[in-house]
């Protein structure tokens, strides 16, 4: 399949995740490519039926990820962009093979899943910063951070923790997905599972 990612922190996401066909419920040999778009998040909404349209015939499948937040058109809820997203793909040949994935608002909203992995290797295990640093941030109903790049960034930051790629990719690693209820998660999830379903 083709991943198309807005930035370096969603590919190493993905390689992290991909890397977990267990945890994810998919078989274990899938091959993949990971595409960035250089313009980002506007560029990934904008072109991707451009930029997928010569990939077709190379893949059996094709998903898109890419911020909510930044993307150009917030005026507009995520299902909405993936939607747009996917009819658009479907006309250049990825009809029944494609997925849109659109983070909301952000791809940091999956950090902050209810895992002690992600307090040790966000806050070094200091559980009292992180409680109290969410408890100050403006949250959702769920409990996580309406702004949870900023959120991470604090948090990295106090703890003197350079922010880099690796870091997604490492979350993406260790952390247990069983309890993420994120809807971008579930949607990235299922579509890998119906694609490639487990022996």
């Amino acid at each position: 399949m083709v991943f198309l990612v807005a930035d370096l922190d969603m590919e190493y996401t993905i390689r992290g995740l991909m890397a977990r066909p267990e945890a994810l419920g998919t078989r274990s040999n899938i091959t993949f490519d990971v595409f960035r778009h250089s313009q980002r998040d506007p560029g990934v909404f904008r072109h991707a039926d451009a930029l997928l349209r010569t990939r077709y015939r190379n893949y059996q499948y094709a998903l898109v990820m890419f911020d909510r937040e930044g993307c150009g058109r917030e005026d507009v809820d995520a299902p909405g962009l993936e939607a747009a997203i996917e009819e658009r793909l479907y006309r250049t040949g990825w009809e029944n093979r494609c997925i849109a994935v659109v983070l909301d608002p952000e791809l940091e909203m999956w950090v902050f899943a209810n895992s002690r992995q992600v307090i040790n290797i966000i806050t070094k295990g200091d559980e009292h910063l992180y409680s109290e640093t969410l408890k100050i941030s403006n949250r959702f109903p769920n409990g996580k951070p309406r702004n949870p790049k900023q959120v991470m960034e604090t948090l990295l930051r106090q703890k003197q923790i350079p922010r880099s790629s690796s870091l997604f990719q490492k979350l993406a690693q260790q952390v247990s997905l069983a309890g993420c209820q994120d809807r971008a998660f579930q949607r990235f999830r299922q579509a890998l599972c119906e694609w490639f379903p487990r022996p």
